[in-house]
């Protein structure tokens, strides 16, 4: 890279460091830096092996300016940019639209309705998210209904119940009601009974073939003109288990010519031969269907607002039938697209990974490697940060991509001014120095000189990482103790003072003592990392969110004898 060339980089890398670190508050990150460096700029990319290294240095000394400077910086770079991320965050107070008639109900009532087959994803955290934020701004009510009445193909975890409230703790909200469908099924069997007296429900004994056969032609089952009383006895046959599976169901008389035979006369009731796992539902085995459950549960529990999937409208539609038999009025309802998370190999699936843990290719649901909320809590990001990235995508009814890097940025503003800042480095290679001080003294938090300086030892040498160990006779420096120049195995201190960092004739490393170091194994998503840390990170406790400068934030999970533990939480 020619020195013409250099210059550009450093100088459109310097604007991209203060864009970031300006508009998130915190330090630069060079990851952020480097996507739209490069998409800005495509006659860098023949030169991607050497942009990265260049970059580095920039966002180095961009980190050492103080919040204040950074933002001069940037107005005197780039004063549009700047004037983009003000107006940006003097925006609308909200990101989610206002609910459809909210101001007809004395309160709004909404509910999120789990099936407790395992802990949270970080998919499904965006409905209690968005509910939780909706009961915020109109005082209403949060409804948690575990729908789990479906003891067979969808059978309960009888761990997750607690899970899920657990994750909704989490995510920072506390739920008004907490309903356990499979506690309710006298309340379903007893709105059947009215329903089949109301002349709306019948017991068929089709097989799934041939009733699936006339419904597509659009003709009547030969049981569909049975009479009440009948009905009613099959009815009470199958409450009482008199039935086996696939044997008998109760269907909802609909419209049998119905433009859309998904809503011909569906199934209200089945008979399921597997007992639920809870011991007070075990009894049982007449089940309501979800469309029958979920539409008695919103009307008796006050359901004002829905909001469901763009593949759910049949639910609606079916359920309005019952609800026209019944005089009630139908909730609101807003469907809104599928969410798309990035950065995972593991599928966003419960079951999927359910088999990985069961197969021992991730510890747990809390493995790093795993993209659910457990994971996130264990890896030091905040609920809060959570909810304001999954909030910030609205409820549109397009499908819609969350990127990871939003909720590392809603994170980095809430733990950075309280994360202290260490040395990690990783594969290290070793080196006397020569000339300097016996020690470092770097900041425990650039913007909190109060809080002190760690002590880092150079006596017995230093390690530096391979990426940043310099060629012989060039200088570095080293952050906290002093320029030092390269002879053969050693590092030798020169008289430079900080201004060939700020020049960019230098570039700015971290390191760590060569002897009495902190051995840190660092579990990331992408696998175990380890590393050496210099001696003040043992003083750390557990839980604490730290910074190692220039690789990420990483929250403290155990001190042990031989190593430390921490979870990678984001750059």
């Amino acid at each position: 890279m020619d020195d013409d060339l250099r210059e550009q980089v450093e100088r459109e890398a310097e604007k991209h460091a203060l864009l970031n670190a300006v508009k998130y508050e915190s330090d630069a990150d060079v990851g952020a830096v480097m996507g739209p460096l490069m998409g800005e700029n495509p006659d860098f990319r023949p030169h991607g092996d050497e942009i990265p290294g260049v970059v580095g240095g920039v966002v180095a000394r961009v980190n050492d300016l103080s919040t204040e400077e950074k933002r001069e910086r940037l107005e005197t770079l780039a004063p549009e940019e700047l004037e983009e991320i003000e107006a940006e965050d003097e925006g609308d107070e909200h990101d989610l639209p206002d609910l459809p008639n909210a101001e007809a109900y004395d309160e709004v009532r909404m509910r999120a309705a789990p099936n407790p087959n395992g802990p949270w994803h970080i998919g499904h955290a965006r409905m209690p998210a968005v509910i939780g934020s909706y009961k915020e701004r109109y005082d209403g009510s949060f409804i948690v209904r575990f729908d789990d009445t479906d003891p067979e193909t969808k059978r309960p975890d009888l761990d997750a119940y607690d899970a899920i409230l657990d994750d909704i703790d989490y995510l920072g909200f506390e739920p008004d009601d907490v309903i356990i469908a499979s506690d309710r099924l006298e309340t379903y069997y007893e709105h059947a009974r009215n329903l089949i007296d109301a002349g709306g429900a019948y017991t068929c004994s089709c097989s799934g073939e041939t009733f699936s056969d006339l419904k597509n032609s659009g003709e009547a089952c030969p049981h569909r003109d049975k009479d009440v009383e009948t009905t009613m006895e099959e009815f009470e046959a199958m409450i009482d288990g008199e039935y086996s599976a696939g044997e008998m169901v109760l269907r909802v008389r609909t419209d049998i010519e119905h433009k859309n035979p998904a809503l011909r006369d569906w199934v209200a009731f089945r008979m399921i031969d597997t007992p639920h796992p809870r011991d007070e539902a075990a009894a049982y085995r007449c089940w309501p269907m979800l469309d029958f459950q979920s539409g008695v549960d919103d009307h008796l529990t006050g359901v004002t607002h829905i909001i469901r999937g763009i593949d759910l409208q049949d639910s609606a539609k079916r359920q309005q039938f019952v609800y026209d038999y019944f005089d009630w009025e139908y909730p609101e309802v807003i469907h809104w697209g599928h969410v798309q998370v990035d950065a995972y190999d593991v599928k966003l699936s419960t079951s999927t990974l359910k088999e990985k843990i069961e197969a021992g290719e991730l510890d747990g649901w809390d493995d790093p490697r795993a993209p659910t909320l457990k994971s996130l809590r264990r890896r030091g990001i905040r609920g809060e940060a959570v909810v304001e990235a999954l909030t910030a995508l609205g409820t549109s009814t397009s499908n819609v991509d969350l990127s990871m890097s939003s909720i590392y940025a809603e994170n980095r503003e809430l733990v950075d001014d309280e994360a202290e800042r260490y040395f990690l480095v990783r594969d290290g290679e070793r080196f006397e120095v020569a000339g300097g001080p016996d020690a470092g003294h770097p900041p425990l938090h650039p913007d909190h000189e109060e809080r002190g300086e760690r002590t880092i030892p150079a006596t017995d040498g230093v390690v530096l990482e391979a990426d940043d160990v310099p060629a012989e006779g060039e200088r570095v420096w080293l952050k906290g103790y002093a320029c030092v120049r390269r002879e053969g195995d050693d590092l030798v201190a020169t008289d430079d003072g900080i201004d060939v960092v700020r020049s960019g004739d230098v570039d700015v490393v971290h390191w760590a003592p060569a002897e009495d170091v902190v051995d840190v194994r660092m579990r990331s998503p992408d696998g175990d990392v380890t590393g050496v840390a210099e001696p003040d990170f043992a003083d750390t406790a557990v839980d604490d969110v730290v910074q190692f400068e220039r690789i990420g934030f990483a929250r403290v999970d155990e001190h042990g004898a031989e190593e430390s533990v921490v979870y990678w939480t984001h750059p």
